[in-house]
């Protein structure tokens, strides 16, 4: 089974595709692991990879590229892949579909876990972190028992930066931006595959099941 996940921040994606891979046993390919392993190994793609990271730059697309054609070309991925945080425009999109033709495989899905956005908010802005020991709550989801007081250890919660709402709709509307003409892309494509991620965790991955029968 070869896939796409597609999800903002906050639909759970990583949890989903921990458990996809488990079920389907197939490796999970995401960006930043691809990278580092590149970055870790030496090869020429990830030389060039660390030197945009080192001066904060994004990776130009031609480098990705080819750090995922050589990720897929593993034999690992010939039984199948999930392949998380890669493409994430259409202009990769297309390179990605060169990659597939080349190798001879062949997409079976791309699956979009899609969640309104005052839920991501909510999600996402209601994460508490210890500053002593670094454990993280949730004041909806998993609250502390006493109020801004860790659990574990007793130390103050805190709300990260990255975790107000200004920082998180700019982040949603920077997804947005970018992956609508990717989702129009598959969908197109008769490809897309949308799941209501919206309900538990269970459900969800219920959910794609069904949609992947």
């Amino acid at each position: 089974m070869k896939l796409i996940l597609l999800g903002p921040p906050g639909a759970g994606k990583g949890t989903q595709a921990e458990q996809l891979v488990k079920k389907l046993d197939i490796p999970h390919i995401s960006t930043g692991d691809m990278f580092r392993k590149a970055i870790k190994e030496g090869t020429e793609l990830g030389k060039k990879a660390k030197e945009y990271m080192d001066q904060g730059q994004l990776v130009p697309d031609e480098v990705t590229v080819g750090i995922v054609k050589d990720r897929l070309s593993e034999t690992d991925c010939k039984k199948g892949f999930l392949l998380d945080g890669f493409p994430r425009t259409a202009a990769q999109a297309e390179a990605l579909d060169g990659i597939l033709v080349e190798l001879g495989y062949q997409l079976d899905a791309v699956l979009d876990i899609e969640v309104p956005r005052e839920k991501l908010m909510a999600r996402l802005t209601g994460r508490r972190v210890c500053k002593d020991c670094g454990a993280t709550f949730h004041v909806e989801f998993n609250p502390p028992s006493a109020s801004e007081q860790c659990d574990a250890c007793g130390g103050k919660l805190y709300q990260r930066s990255d975790d107000t709402e200004a920082t998180v709709a700019n982040r949603l509307d920077v997804y947005q931006k970018q992956t609508e003409p990717l989702i129009d892309y598959y969908e197109n494509k008769n490809m897309l595959k949308r799941i209501n991620g919206d309900q538990q965790i269970e459900t969800v991955l219920q959910e794609i099941a069904v949609v992947l029968e």
